[in-house]
């Protein structure tokens, strides 16, 4: 199954492996990270960048590929629907169904609004299901949400909003009861203490986890408390366009049928969007994590209505993804991983970092490790580095693996590769959308009234890089804060005359700068008829 090549350097890992268990790299200088980032990671390569023409954040950098969505034509005219006539009238539109957009649903039906959920693929198609390490909350003795902040603030680069950040972190211990008290099965002690491990970036062990299904389990539990409740929610349903009221407030959005393209109409006091990342966008050519509906919708939705974006030009490449077998070319490989004891290993042999760094200096290091070193191992595809799994099982004892990450070695077993055994390839994979639409504490866009936004698709949460289990935190943190204050805001809101005007100026705004061309935009789904010729190791 493997090269020569990669025998040759398989035998060199397994050769060096008593020693760099035994071995600890020393963590990199501030410096060092600075000068190791601008050279090395992707938010670094600024031909890879677009300067906004039109909309709020004009004269502003963002990936090319997201400037070419957001300064698309819309889907629709402005008279293809006919307003006043709504097909549903609800207090609180969600428009995902992730686990941000069922956090929201569930804590506006609590509060007793109307409330209805759209969805372009099915309730639980999301990047929560794909999230398996672990959700960060400082609820230990040893640990306090202000650590929890510190962590986080310098894991972000010192640029996340303070206040949306003190939320996130005073609120995650509520945020992991809450989730218990449904019914998420975290893993627990004999005594029924929860088990916490490191993630990178932490100084404390604060990831509780459900075996490495953690996301999927979040989900699980989420969707079933969404359908239990009755909450109406409409799958294989697009988002294509937000509805305004005469006053410039969110009252609800227009809705196509991904099957029959039939559009319907929402009117809502209320709108939640909630449609997650950007993974399939492909920036710069990567592989994603990510599921096959994270094309920036709700950002596109956003920005052409006037919302603003935060950190638009900012996005995390999750230094684990799988390199090799090429069936699952950038598929996740959970930090738990390295949590558990498994080093990064270049060609020779030899661990070339620490390996509990930040997510954003991991992913650097191990670029430079390939293409300016030249120290990666070429799988036939590409380039890669070693993740030392049989580590684990030397460092934690035989069963730690099957008993901890049973997804990860279910994952490559299927491929002929037994990770308790033998190492795997790895490489940065586009994994998570640092910026998006820029909120106010209370989960409402800062410039548009009665719009709410909760999950990935928030901007400066986290600054300009996540910490490992923030993100499954911010989801529940968020959608339940918007959930809640978006019902409570419904009470009193009255709707003006429905209106699609935006659309006719933004073609305006398009024409006066310029921009011609027939793409219309959101993407709704990723296209791979012709293949994608970037999509390789960078």
């Amino acid at each position: 199954m493997y090269s020569e090549e990669i025998m040759k350097s398989i035998k060199a890992v397994e050769a060096n492996r008593e020693s760099n268990i035994a071995y600890e790299p020393a963590r990199m200088t501030a410096k060092e990270k600075e000068d190791l980032l601008a050279a090395y990671h992707p938010d670094y390569k600024q031909d890879e960048f677009e300067v906004l023409k039109i909309g709020p954040n004009k004269g502003e950098k963002v990936p090319k590929e997201l400037a070419a969505v957001l300064q698309a034509g819309s889907r629709i005219t402005a008279d293809a629907v006919d307003l006043t006539k709504p097909d549903y009238d609800v207090d609180v539109l969600v428009i995902g169904g992730g686990g941000a957009g069922s956090s929201a649903a569930i804590e506006a039906d609590e509060a007793g609004a109307s409330v209805m959920i759209v969805t372009k693929l099915r309730i639980g198609d999301a990047n929560t299901m794909m999230a398996e390490g672990g959700i960060q909350a400082a609820d230990k003795p040893n640990d306090s949400p202000a650590t929890h902040f510190v962590d986080a603030f310098g894991g972000g680069h010192f640029a996340a909003k303070r206040e949306l950040l003190s939320k996130l972190v005073c609120d995650a211990p509520e945020a992991i009861q809450w989730l218990s008290n449904l019914g998420v099965e975290f893993d627990k002690d004999e005594q029924g203490n929860m088990i916490t491990t490191h993630g990178g970036g932490t100084s404390r062990k604060r990831m509780h986890a459900a075996r490495d299904y953690s996301g999927a389990e979040i989900m699980r539990t989420l969707r079933d408390e969404v359908l239990n409740r009755g909450i109406p929610v409409v799958d294989f349903t697009a988002a294509i366009e937000l509805i305004l009221d005469e006053n410039g407030n969110a009252a609800g959005a227009v809705l196509m049928n991904m099957e029959t393209k039939e559009l319907l109409v929402a009117k809502a006091k209320t709108v939640v969007i909630a449609t997650g990342g950007a993974g399939r966008m492909h920036y710069q050519g990567f592989p994603t994590s990510n599921h096959y509906g994270a094309t920036a919708d709700g950002l596109v939705l956003g920005y052409r209505v006037g919302a603003k974006l935060l950190y638009a030009d900012t996005l995390q490449y999750h230094p684990t993804g799988a390199a090799y077998p090429e069936q699952i070319f950038g598929a996740l490989v959970t930090e738990k991983v390295r949590s558990l004891g498994a080093k990064l290993v270049n060609r020779d042999g030899k661990v070339f970092m620490h390996p509990l760094e930040t997510r954003d200096v991991s992913a650097a290091s191990i670029i430079r490790e390939c293409n300016d070193r030249g120290n990666g191992v070429n799988t036939g595809s590409g380039l890669g580095v070693w993740l030392d799994t049989p580590m684990i099982e030397k460092i934690g004892g035989e069963g730690t693996i099957l008993r901890r990450i049973p997804a990860m070695h279910r994952m490559f077993a299927k491929y002929g590769i037994d990770i308790r055994y033998e190492p795997i390839l790895i490489y940065p994979t586009l994994h998570y959308q640092n910026g998006g639409l820029d909120i106010n504490v209370d989960g409402m866009t800062t410039n548009i009234n009665n719009l709410y936004v909760a999950g990935e698709a928030v901007g400066g949460i986290h600054g300009r890089n996540r910490l490992m289990g923030n993100s499954l935190l911010d989801i529940i943190v968020f959608g339940r804060n918007a959930g809640q204050n978006a019902a409570a805001k419904s009470k009193s809101v009255t709707v003006g005359a429905l209106t699609l005007k935006h659309i006719d100026e933004f073609a305006a705004m398009r024409k006066e700068a310029g921009i011609d061309g027939d793409e219309v935009s959101p993407k709704l789904l990723p296209s791979y008829t012709h293949g994608n010729p970037r999509l390789e190791n960078k």
